[in-house]
């Protein structure tokens, strides 16, 4: 038992050793510790070997294309994991002709806000960071470029209505912008008269001259030269100031998630117009000439979809409503016997609505052209499509019936209460139907042809069939 006791206050002191040195003098400190033969200490149980320090890790964000909502959700959900995981920076690798202002707006809040380095690095060679780019490149804790790169044009752009051309936005519009864009560079240290010049007078600047200005930190041609560049800068992050340690950091590229990805497509202008105008008329498709109900579903989908991207970007008011009254024309003529003025209206109307709807002051100037474009083609494409295949379903319709047996004392079962109209189920076939009498038939009771008047049939409800052998 005094051997364990003294080999565990050996432990001990030799744990505290340490601490007690600046109290205790060093030969009360030796003449404590008993010591072995020839002055040496006791042996004593191996330790574990210290673990090695972790490589830090570097988060790799792509942003390729138009920056749009999806994006904007991306960028700051990599933020925030690279906070929860303690990495050594964020680099977002940028690519960007422009894209939707609230979407950079939302990308310069996250960088803000962020509590580690986020590097903002315009490449490959060729890339740009134009418009909505120069926003967030000039937002970021270290900005970088890569060699061949460009920065700039900023300035603002909306659609002229009375000519379809693009001009520059109007003075609030700019004044707004450039003031943002002041506020931003004062807050990072960049020249505020040259980030200014970038929505005001559509400055651009090479890689080279960016640096010589003072909006790009450094040059890096590729990431390990990038790790190796930043290494040891000292940024002033939302949790204060960090110094970045990537030298030999190990690169975590982060890829969007399925609900970033969907949300990035359908925030797209053109891909939400074509949505609408898809589900539009798929509806009109199987309205007019029911049976599958596959129009109706695909319809609705793609219509909501479009409904939701549309809300993720700014539109014209007037190129709102006529959309809204376009679709309404389709709806009514979707009702009507024959094609008429309603479906020609309703084209019309959605094609005059597609070339005001977008309001992007910082899309790129080519944007607006391309997106009216898209806009014309679809609608008229879309229109020519199902006034085709509503004509063809009608008229094989009207062949096989003319053709075919009567419908006289057939049977079949009401889909909807007829009230007395309504829709009944005859041979897997969908049909309009009125109940005789004009009274009302619940939805599944089992009917009989009466007549038939074109394409409205006269039912009534079926006798129920009596038992053989019985009156």
């Amino acid at each position: 038992m005094r051997r364990r006791a003294r080999g565990l206050a050996v432990m001990l002191l030799v744990l505290l050793a340490p601490p007690l040195r600046g109290l205790i003098p060093a030969t009360e400190l030796r003449a404590a510790i008993p010591v072995g033969p020839a002055g040496r200490l006791p042996e004593l149980p191996a330790t574990s070997p210290p673990v090695a320090t972790a490589t830090p890790a570097v988060f790799v964000l792509s942003v390729e294309g138009t920056v749009t909502a999806g994006t904007a959700r991306y960028v700051a959900s990599g933020i925030r994991r690279a906070e929860r995981e303690g990495a050594a920076a964020v680099v977002l690798r940028l690519n960007t002709p422009g894209g939707l202002v609230s979407a950079t707006l939302d990308i310069l809040r996250a960088t803000a806000r962020a509590g580690r380095p986020v590097v903002v690095w315009v490449a490959p060679s060729g890339g740009i960071a134009a418009s909505a780019g120069a926003f967030i490149l000039v937002g970021a804790h270290v900005a970088a470029m890569a060699p061949g790169t460009t920065v700039g044009a900023a300035m603002p752009v909306v659609v002229d209505p009375t000519g379809g051309e693009t001009r520059a936005a109007d003075e609030k519009t700019t004044r707004f912008l450039a003031g943002h864009m002041r506020s931003v560079a004062r807050e990072r240290g960049r020249p505020v008269e040259v980030a200014e010049a970038f929505v005001t007078e559509n400055l651009t600047l090479d890689a080279r001259e960016a640096r010589e200005q003072g909006i790009a930190d450094l040059l890096a041609e590729d990431f390990d030269e990038l790790l190796s560049a930043i290494h040891g800068r000292e940024v002033r992050t939302a949790a204060g100031p960090v110094t970045l340690e990537t030298d030999g950091a190990t690169a975590r590229a982060l890829g969007m998630s399925p609900g970033e990805r969907l949300q990035d497509l359908v925030s797209n202008p053109q891909l939400a117009f074509l949505l609408l105008i898809g589900g539009a008329y798929a509806l009109y498709l199987g309205l007019s000439a029911p049976g599958t109900l596959v129009p109706e579903v695909l319809g609705a989908i793609a219509l909501l979809l479009g409904i939701f991207g549309l809300g993720l970007f700014q539109t014209n008011v007037a190129g709102v409503l006529l959309m809204a009254l376009g679709f309404a024309f389709l709806l009514a003529e979707a009702f009507t016997p024959t094609f008429g003025a309603l479906g020609i209206g309703g084209a019309l109307a959605l094609l005059l609505g597609a070339i005001l709807l977008p309001r992007e002051p910082l899309m790129p100037t080519g944007w607006h052209r391309a997106f009216q474009g898209t806009a014309a083609g679809a609608v008229l494409a879309a229109a020519a499509i199902s006034f085709t295949a509503v004509a063809a379903v009608l008229r094989a319709r009207r062949q096989r019936r003319r053709a075919g047996p009567p419908l006289e004392d057939r049977f079949g079962v009401a889909t909807t209460d007829l009230e007395p109209e309504g829709s009944v189920r005859l041979a897997g076939e969908l049909w309009r139907a009125r109940a005789a009498g004009g009274k009302r038939v619940a939805a599944g009771t089992r009917v009989e042809v009466v007549s038939r008047d074109g394409l409205l049939l006269t039912v009534r409800p079926a006798e129920p069939a009596r038992p053989p052998g019985r009156e």
